[in-house]
């Protein structure tokens, strides 16, 4: 049950902030490209499973891309804003399908299932 809410969450976060992209009537081909951005840090796999979870990890969780959002509405500055929103839509986006965070044992161990 818990692993189901969790891809409702994924999805409600995603439509959230698509939601809130298009409403802001930012750029839809900034969108497209950043959308996978944060996958870039999978390359801290390169040196190690425990570097490569940390850092993973640290760009697939909603408080720092949350934190941009804020900040993009406190500056107030649009840059700011559009990128969290689409890190916030890829992180849901990622768990959604049933991307987690990774354990430091292996890429495919993470906190929803094993990909």
């Amino acid at each position: 049950m818990n692993k189901i809410l969790l891809h409702i969450e994924g999805f409600a976060v995603l439509v959230l902030s698509v939601y809130f992209y298009g409403q802001s009537q930012f750029s839809w081909l900034l969108f497209f490209i950043l959308l996978f951005a944060p996958d870039i840090s999978m390359i801290g796999y390169l040196l190690n499973n425990k570097v490569g979870a940390i850092i993973y990890n640290l760009f697939h969780t909603y408080s720092l891309s949350i934190s941009v959002v804020i900040c993009g509405l406190i500056v107030p500055n649009e840059t700011l804003l559009a990128i969290g929103l689409i890190w916030s839509a890829h992180i849901g986006m990622d768990r959604m399908i049933g991307y987690g965070l990774k354990y430091p044992t292996e890429f495919k161990a993470t906190h929803l299932n094993r990909v």
